[in-house]
């Protein structure tokens, strides 16, 4: 049986050779049949290639899922999805202007698709094309189905293209779909105040507020419109109607302060920044920049009054705030530089001590504790918080510098110029904090009597800054003391009185250094110069001592008389005058 079947077969293959040359139609079929065949086998295997790039994708192994979805387009080039995942490809690479040719050929090859759509828009949107994107989109609309939720693309496609009109429409168009929403309305009323259409603005939102009567944020939304437009009045009858419904809503009550504050009736605008200042509901941040204002229009006394009532305020309702504390230190620091008052600098420290007890963190409370102590030379605290402020902040160069001076102010000199020049190190990228720490280690070696380092220090300074007023001074005076470099102090002394011409202590320095060189007439010239500015102790007992030198003794006694129970006399002073004799 199996050698009849084969002889069967030879014969039907041997009369098909026989008839082959004769039969052209038969071949066209056969043509077009091995030609269907062979598409087919390229669509299975694009189709497996593809598959295979699917595989790469999603292990996001873009560089192989991109090779094999070209090699599938080779093969099936009318493959839409595969046109559309190259181009998803591309884009993550910010390929753009490829990405948009494999996703054109995508919408190309099926319209019914909506994320090809989407593709195309937003390779578009990341080249800037706006209004092309928007015209994809428009597409879309008209042509798929439910897709009116992109209605909201559309409408960012126009503002991002600045087709405002376009966009407005779109959100109608959003509101007739969907019904009235914050959203829209928001984003409507931000293009209409773009166009400077105020109107059409405030229109948008008080049709919120008929629809959701009591709703804060639409009040205050159009009452801040309202405020930025002075037109504060307006907002008045909306902000008493919610506040009479909602009395405890201090954002309200702010907003109503803001108004009353900007037509000038400031005692109403108190006493509703009062009733949302003792709300402890109210977080502290907005209480603080309503205060802030206020400060920056002191000295005003009427201002001051209220600034202090919202002050504490704040302390009432956040008693355990540093923060709190803090802005009551700020004000009262403020109140004393614009008002001179010891009392105001005192109570701008306690409040800085008490923020930092709840939070020693804050730097700048620490300058300003250590800044003020300095001014009331309060040394002990000085010293005591500086040495609290380094532990917290170890390599802030100022602590150094404000402790090495309260260690100087108590005579503690060996700390002092441990602690300077720990400062001198950690300044060392800052000239100006340099010439600060050199300044006051020339001061405190001088005192060790360690002369040539003191010299070298002041030296320091006067190389980067040679008009050095405390260095000038200090120095030269120092100098004279010693009876040394006689020469060179009163070049100092003399660029010193050059440059300030007004300053007694700087003429009284001066005149001890011409008086340390015998040119007495000259000292006394410049002495009662400096005594027709400050009658010091110390300016007085010099000029006695330069009339004795000038042989008028009667005179100097008097002048010595004078000076006497006064700060910042010689411990000699009442031996001059007991003896009407000159003790150097």
């Amino acid at each position: 049986m199996g050698r009849y079947y084969l002889m069967i077969l030879l014969l039907v293959l041997a009369g098909q050779l026989v008839r082959l040359p004769v039969d052209a139609q038969g071949k066209k079929k056969r043509d077009k049949d091995e030609q269907t065949k062979s598409s087919q086998r390229n669509q299975l295997q694009a189709e497996v290639i593809f598959l295979e790039g699917q595989k790469y994708f999603m292990i996001e192994d873009y560089s192989k899922a991109l090779i094999f979805f070209q090699k599938s387009l080779e093969l099936n080039p009318e493959n839409a999805a595969c046109h559309y995942k190259v181009a998803e490809i591309l884009i993550l690479n910010e390929q753009y202007d490829e990405a948009l040719t494999y996703a054109s050929q995508a919408l190309q090859l099926d319209t019914s698709n909506k994320y090809f759509y989407l593709q195309n828009a937003e390779i578009y949107s990341k080249q800037s094309n706006f209004a092309a994107a928007a015209e994809v989109y428009e597409t879309m609309l008209t042509t798929i189905p439910e897709t009116d939720s992109h209605l909201f693309d559309l409408a960012a496609l126009y503002v991002y293209g600045n087709n405002l009109d376009a966009a407005i429409t779109t959100y109608d168009k959003i509101e007739e779909r969907f019904g009235l929403s914050e959203t829209v309305v928001f984003s409507k009323q931000r293009i209409y105040l773009k166009q400077n259409r105020l109107e059409e603005a405030i229109s948008e939102i008080r049709e919120m507020i008929e629809q959701f009567p009591g709703e804060p944020a639409y009040v205050f939304n159009l009452s801040e419109l309202y405020l930025s437009n002075n037109r504060g009045d307006e907002a008045v009858p909306y902000l008493e109607a919610y506040l009479a419904e909602y009395p405890q809503d201090a954002r309200a009550r702010l907003l109503l302060a803001e108004v009353f504050k900007k037509r000038g009736d400031l005692n109403l605008a108190i006493e509703q920044l009062i009733e949302a200042f003792n709300n402890p509901e109210l977080e502290l941040t907005p209480k603080l920049n309503v205060l802030v204002e206020y400060m920056k229009q002191l000295p005003d006394p009427e201002v001051e009054e209220n600034a202090v009532r919202l002050a504490e305020s704040i302390m009432e309702a956040h008693p355990y705030d540093a923060n709190a504390q803090a802005i009551n230190g700020d004000l009262y620091l403020n109140l004393a530089n614009h008002n001179h008052k010891e009392e105001y600098k005192k109570k701008a420290l306690g409040y800085y001590q008490e923020a930092l007890v709840l939070d020693n963190s804050n730097y700048n409370i620490w300058q300003n504790v250590l800044q003020i102590e300095a001014e009331l030379s309060q040394i002990d605290s000085l010293a005591k918080h500086a040495d609290q402020a380094i532990e917290v902040f170890p390599n802030q160069p100022a602590l150094y510098y404000y402790s090495g001076f309260a260690h100087l102010s108590n005579d503690d000199f060996d700390t002092a110029v441990e602690i300077l020049e720990h400062g001198i190190k950690l300044s060392s990228s800052d000239p100006a904090m340099q010439v600060v720490f050199y300044s006051l280690l020339g001061d405190t070696y001088n005192e060790l009597k360690q002369y040539q380092e003191s010299e070298d220090a002041y030296e320091a300074v006067l190389q980067v800054d040679p008009n050095n007023d405390h260095v000038l001074n200090n120095y030269s005076y120092f100098l004279s003391l010693r009876k040394e470099k006689l020469d060179k102090a009163k070049r100092m002394s003399n660029k010193l009185v050059k440059n300030n011409p007004d300053n007694p202590t700087f003429l009284d320095t001066h005149a001890w250094v011409l008086y340390m060189l015998g040119d007495y007439k000259e000292a006394k010239k410049f002495l009662e110069l400096a005594l027709e500015k400050d009658a010091s102790g110390t300016i007085i007992e010099h000029y006695g001592d330069v009339l004795f030198k000038l042989g008028d003794i009667e005179n100097a006694v008097k002048q010595w008389n004078r000076a006497k129970g006064m700060d910042d006399t010689s411990d000699m002073i009442d031996k001059k005058i007991a003896d009407r004799k000159l003790y150097e």
